[in-house]
């Protein structure tokens, strides 16, 4: 199920003439592995390798390979943006290195600035305006309340730009729903969070769940389910590591 197999993170890997050692893993799924690594001067980054080995017999490296390249893309687009770690380099061939970002991820009760909500909301518009939709809103532990006190999102392996998929009609359509996904997530966690300043029209779009929404639940909860009763039982076995954050 692990998609680097039996193996698992490499022991250190060098970016910019650093050399960057493993710390602890944070993450191994059927997709990708993610880990703590850090540098003799304290800095620290993380690693991500997507999935280099077979599945039942089928060659799935190539998949692993096109999300690398994917997200590596994405965070090339997005370079020039304070609010999204920098890539510092590739690891092989299905894997790369981004700065780690200090802080913490969203959670219920935390106190937020005010005006993180609204430098979160730029963020997205932001990388709407260059044709990516993110993708991911909907899980809190994806966007950093950083110990500066702005918001960071990581994590950018399921977002949709137009570059991946061409611009052509049906993937514009696409974007611009996930672009109104993107928002109507980001103000579920400020009503959350921050009710107080949550405007009219805001309020309207989380009482009425937009349609790739239902979608999205309708589509993804019962890969949830499956992978929660496929997942506990290789945790108790040790067979699957503990998911983490950044």
């Amino acid at each position: 199920m692990r998609a680097l197999g039996e193996g698992d993170l490499p022991p250190w890997v060098m970016a910019r003439d650093v050399i960057y050692r493993h710390v602890r893993t944070i993450k191994h799924d059927f997709f990708a592995a993610t880990g703590l690594y850090q540098a003799e001067d304290g800095s620290r980054a993380i690693v991500k390798i997507n999935r280099r080995t077979d599945f039942l017999g089928l060659p799935l490296e190539w998949a692993g390979r096109w999300l690398c390249n994917r997200e590596v893309r994405c965070y090339h687009a997005l370079a020039d943006l304070p609010h999204v770690p920098a890539l510092l380099g590739l690891v092989g061939t299905t894997g790369f290195i981004h700065d780690y970002i200090e802080g913490r991820p969203l959670a219920k009760g935390m106190a937020v600035p005010d005006t993180f909500f609204d430098e979160l909301e730029q963020l997205l518009k932001t990388l709407h305006e260059r044709g990516i939709a993110y993708g991911d809103t909907n899980k809190p532990e994806n966007i950093l309340l950083g110990d500066d006190g702005r918001p960071y999102l990581i994590d950018f392996q399921i977002n949709f730009a137009l570059h991946d998929f061409g611009r052509n009609p049906i993937a514009r359509i696409i974007l611009n729903r996930v672009h109104a996904a993107d928002l109507y997530h980001l103000y579920k966690h400020k009503k959350r969070l921050r009710p107080d300043q949550l405007r009219p029209e805001e309020a309207r779009i989380v009482q009425h769940r937009g349609i790739l929404s239902c979608l999205h639940r309708f589509l993804t909860r019962p890969c949830c389910l499956l992978r929660r009763r496929t997942m506990k039982p290789l945790a108790k076995t040790g067979h699957s590591a503990a998911a983490g954050r950044n």
